[in-house]
């Protein structure tokens, strides 16, 4: 009978000891709160109060003077002006195209007249020349020129063909290797420098090649009369030795 009274008080004091325990249960979680207590972290937060040296960073707020500097980038859109001045820059590449005024001629469009011959035609197609021949006016496709001596005499000269087309007339200057070096016209005469040399067929050859010389030169300028030098020389002077 006293042994399950001595394992009664035994239960008794382990329940004690068990309340006891419990009693120093809560405490322990309390280091627990006291250890989540982030109240040093919180002291790191004042450290974040020491962060405000990083409100110094503020000076790189004094970056701001690279807006001013992007003030000064505004100086340079002052500076887009001269592009507008640049459309002004195509009136002076004009002017080389107003060179050709001093000439005193304005610059025109329409086709050449070139003279040729009609053999043996008696003067019946056009003017009388040489031997029995006649001197017909043809006209080329539109070119540009504002002087038109000089187009029209060089392209009667740059003709290397004998026959013209089938139109039955004849170049006598074909084979000749001739330049022309430029005009004057005087009053109603036009003159016209050449240098080269003739290369005629015969003794026929020779009014005709003086005649389609004179004659283009003549419808070019509007003259009524042509000299014409070559090499510096009179022309007859020049073909009395062919």
């Amino acid at each position: 009978m006293t042994r399950p009274r001595l394992s009664a008080l035994s239960v008794l004091g382990l329940s004690g000891l068990m309340v006891l325990t419990a009693c120093f249960g809560p405490p322990a979680p309390g280091p627990t709160t006291s250890s989540a207590a982030p109240s040093p972290t919180a002291s790191s937060a004042g450290p974040s109060t020491t962060a405000t040296p990083t409100m110094t960073t503020a000076p790189t707020m004094t970056a701001t003077p690279t807006t001013p500097g992007s003030t000064s980038a505004a100086p340079t859109t002052p500076g887009a002006a001269p592009p507008s001045s640049a459309p002004a820059s195509p009136p002076p590449a004009q002017e080389p195209t107003q060179e050709p005024a001093p000439t005193g001629l304005p610059e025109q469009v329409g086709p050449l007249t070139v003279y040729y011959v009609a053999v043996g035609d008696n003067g019946v197609s056009g003017p009388r020349i040489g031997c029995g021949d006649s001197l017909v006016a043809t006209t080329t496709a539109p070119v540009r020129f504002t002087d038109q001596v000089g187009p029209s005499v060089g392209t009667l000269l740059a003709n290397k063909s004998r026959d013209v087309g089938l139109s039955g007339l004849v170049n006598v200057l074909y084979q000749s290797t001739l330049t022309y070096l430029g005009g004057e016209l005087n009053g109603s005469t036009i003159t016209i420098w050449l240098s080269g040399q003739f290369m005629l067929a015969g003794v026929c050859d020779i009014p005709r090649a003086k005649a389609q010389l004179e004659y283009t030169a003549m419808a070019a300028s509007g003259a009524t009369s042509a000299q014409v030098f070559v090499n510096g020389r009179p022309i007859d002077e020049v073909l009395s030795l062919k």
